[in-house]
């Protein structure tokens, strides 16, 4: 008979029961197997103990030529020697475990619940999370698996790291395992080992480290480099130290009033390295160096060997070193209290970091030598203000946008007033783009960046590789240094300016070759990031290398001038904390950063006085006897004539000694003529007055805008009143003729016009009106006795009948026309 429903499911539940069973049986025997496979063919952990004697596997870092420039463990075996565990604070037994393993005397080995939660996302999400090892799988993985594996990041590897640490566990106690780990592990700065760390970092032997000692080298095996409390990474150490003082009293090891006395000991002391300390080449260079390679590979790369070529070129780098303490050790400058510089030089193609000076002198104590001055941030003064200009082009201003640099008065959201002077305390009246950038003037910035806008601004610099500008209280200060950027990040901005707008951020790597020989890393220079137009990036570049531009202030020959096209901008800060000079030819991009590591003032010492004479002879030998080359000019480029008063096309009333050729790119033009501020004496614009030069008798007028109007009168200009424009209004008629082409004549292709035009002239112009309607040339102010007066092309007209315009201005005002009718013919 057939079984009911109830029975039928009955049934089913005992064969998924069965199944289920069945299955982990099953898959209990495969795990038994597969861990004694694997622990049958693992190298015996009776192997730790010879091997804790024998602990380090060195890489090396070359420079772009070959030459060794470090060994990523001291070639004569670190600083390290073995101490029992009895030998060792206690607070570092305690920081170690809570920071490391906070479950290390409780479990197998390894933490069960990150087995399950690595098997996981290995079969559902087919992806390999590596997650955090414990102390017992660091000291498995680190002395018992072979150089290549243990840089693996697969299942397979992790799974034989596993079952080792368990036989480890198994094998040694705790206490032995925990002994090899502390003489074993890395601390930075050539110091393996907990007793070579307490020696290098706090002069004393690991068994007498306090709470505050041990607390702070409990996290530095995480990552050596960067939290390299000597080189440039202290304030990151700080924040590690407390992350393991706050583990600490999670562990409930330490009260947290014990904690914040342990973190105000470790801020207030002044690390230095012992004086025993092996001395590198470059030392800056490369532990900026060694933190890139940490970052890319673990600190695998202190027990595999690599071989890392970097892109330093020796020549460059020894050249930079060598002009840095040549003008810091001037007597000049060391009156002003003027103790360190900082250079980097890149490939302005490539991004590579061709030299790179953190210091003048990394192994002296009074100058904080140990800080890496070209990763530090610092406030850049002037020198961020071409990322402003680029803003403001991107947003429609062209170099000869009009900017009245008068006082002015912002204020914010908050109700806060701010006034910004220029560096020389003047003011200079209507100045273009060109020369407010060329001259750095303060006032003129900072109105650009209230066009812009913060937000685009911050957008800009985001995009340009600025990482730095993060505070929530920007004001339009920003644009005048005050945020805080490093040296190597300002480098990357003026390479995007030297590379056409793209980016290709600093690279410090070139290759990555393991002992096998097989390649890890291959740098191949990109094409790079777009960031910023090539035209914008083009005009940024035509204005920091126009040495005429910035004449009022830097004068003809000041240290920003090469023998070679080469743009350049300065930066100091209000309080002289600060001397910046960056700049680039076709070839290098280089930024020098002069003051104290310590933050104190300098005295009255400029980015022009101080940073700039490094960065003149730095360039001009760097590219000795190499050809001079000019900045690429990109397709959409135009030049047109402009006013240069006003920077707009020039109506017939700008003095011709005050007109220029400017460049645009071709979508963003210069204002109309109607915009010119130069027009007759007494020339009615709205109900505004109008002025003249006191040396002007008759054109030169200026209508005074609302800002400029202070400006004007402060300078001695005259302000004449509508109702005397009669008395300085000159008179006289124009006389104009046209003798070429004759009345009723068929022209063609170019036409030469010829006539005359005499008497009080102001200018004249020469148009045509029929089929179609245009202008032919002008304004010309030079009268014309009986000769040509211009040229007319017609050879793109349609064929029929023409009118001839020849208009002359009198500077009575009196307009004079002559009109002549032609045929033209195809």
């Amino acid at each position: 008979p057939k079984a009911g429903w109830g029975t039928r499911l009955v049934q089913g539940f005992i064969i998924l029961a069965s199944v289920l069973v069945v299955a982990l049986f099953g898959a209990l025997i495969a795990g038994a197997s597969g861990y004694i496979y694997i622990a049958q063919r693992v190298p015996s952990p009776d192997e730790l103990a010879k091997q804790s004697k024998n602990l380090f596997v060195s890489s090396q870092i070359y420079d772009r030529q070959g030459n060794l420039l470090y060994d990523l463990i001291d070639p004569q075996g670190g600083r390290r020697q073995i101490v029992p565990l009895n030998r060792v604070s206690r607070y570092v037994i305690l920081a170690t475990i809570d920071t490391e393993d906070a479950y290390f005397y409780k479990h197998p080995g390894f933490d069960p619940l990150a087995l399950v939660r690595m098997v996981y996302y290995a079969v559902s999400e087919r992806e390999f999370v590596s997650g955090g090892s414990t102390i017992t799988q660091q000291v498995a993985r680190n002395m018992i698996l072979s150089e290549d594996e243990r840089t693996e990041r697969t299942l397979k590897r992790k799974i034989r790291e596993i079952v080792l640490a368990s036989e480890v566990s198994r094998r040694y106690s705790k206490d032995e395992i925990l002994e090899i780990y502390l003489n074993m592990a890395n601390y930075g700065n050539l110091a393996y080992g907990i007793q070579a760390a307490a020696q290098t970092y706090f002069h004393k032997d690991a068994a007498d480290l306090t709470l505050a000692e041990a607390s702070f080298l409990a996290g530095l095996p995480q990552s050596p480099a960067t939290y390299d409390v000597l080189g440039g990474g202290r304030e990151q150490a700080l924040r590690r130290h407390h992350s393991v003082l706050s583990l600490m009293v999670e562990q409930k090891d330490i009260t947290q009033a014990q904690a914040d006395a342990a973190a105000a000991e470790i801020a207030a002391f002044q690390f230095k390295l012992p004086e025993t300390s092996l001395q590198v080449p470059y030392p800056h260079f490369v532990a900026y160096v060694r933190e890139l390679v940490e970052q890319q590979y673990g600190t695998e790369v202190y027990h595999t060997s690599l071989k890392i070529y970097t892109t330093l070129d020796p020549r460059l780098q020894k050249l930079a070193e060598d002009v840095a303490r040549e003008k810091i050790n001037d007597p000049a400058l060391k009156d002003k209290h003027v103790t360190n510089a900082a250079v980097i030089a890149l490939d302005a193609r490539t991004g590579e970091i061709l030299a790179m000076v953190g210091s003048v002198d990394f192994y002296n104590a009074e100058i904080q030598g140990q800080v890496n001055m070209a990763t530090a941030a610092r406030q850049p003064g002037s020198s961020i203000k071409p990322l402003t200009y680029m803003a403001a082009f991107e947003k429609g201003w062209t170099p000869s946008t009009l900017i009245w640099d008068v006082p002015v008065k912002f204020v914010n959201q908050y109700g806060q007033e701010y006034e910004p002077v220029n560096y020389d305390e003047r003011f200079h009246g209507p100045v273009t783009v060109r020369s407010a950038l060329a001259n750095s003037y303060n006032v003129p910035a900072v109105k650009a960046l209230d066009f812009v806008g913060l937000p685009t601004f911050l957008e800009a610099a985001n995009k340009a590789g600025i990482t730095t500008l993060t505070r929530p209280d920007y004001g339009l200060a920003l644009t005048l240094g005050g945020g805080e950027v490093p040296l190597i990040e300002m480098a990357g901005l003026y390479q995007i300016f030297a590379n056409e707008g793209r980016r290709i951020a600093p690279v410090a790597i070139k290759r990555v070759v393991r002992s096998d020989g097989e390649v890890m890393f291959d740098y191949q220079p990109p094409e790079g990031e777009p960031v910023f137009s090539p035209q914008h990036a083009y005009l940024i570049s035509s204005i920091l290398s126009d040495n005429d531009a910035r004449l009022p202030m830097f004068g003809a020959n000041s240290a920003l001038k090469l023998s070679r096209p080469a743009a350049a901008k300065t930066g100091t800060t209000n309080d002289f904390r600060d001397n910046w000079t960056m700049g680039y030819t076709p070839e290098l991009v280089v930024g020098v950063w002069v003051g104290n590591a310590d933050n104190s003032p300098m005295k009255g010492t400029t980015g022009l006085s101080g940073a700039a004479p490094i960065w003149h002879d730095f360039l001009e030998k760097a590219l000795e006897g190499q050809p001079a080359s000019e900045f690429k000019r990109p397709a959409g480029i135009v030049e047109k004539e402009i006013c240069a008063g006003t920077g707009t096309e020039p109506s017939q009333y700008c003095p011709s000694d005050r007109r220029r050729k400017e460049i645009y790119a071709e979508k963003q033009l210069p204002l109309p003529l109607e915009e010119d501020l130069h027009w007759p004496p007494c020339a009615a614009w709205g109900e505004q007055l109008v002025f003249v030069y006191p040396e002007d008798e008759f054109v030169k007028a200026w209508v005074a805008s609302a800002p400029g109007q202070a400006w004007a009168a402060a300078r001695g200009v005259k302000f004449v009143a509508q109702s005397e424009c009669a008395a300085v209004s000159p008179a006289g008629p124009v006389l104009v003729s046209i003798t070429q082409p004759a009345e009723g004549s068929a022209v063609s292709g170019l036409v030469q016009i010829s006539g005359s035009v005499s008497g009080a002239l102001d200018y004249y112009e020469a148009m045509y009106e029929g089929q179609q309607a245009g202008w032919i040339s002008g304004p010309h102010f030079s009268a014309v006795d009986n000769n040509m007066l211009t040229v007319w092309d017609v050879s793109g007209l349609p064929g029929g009948e023409y009118i001839l315009r020849l208009v002359a201005h009198a500077k009575s005002g009196e307009v004079t026309e002559v009109r002549v009718k032609v045929n033209v013919i195809r």
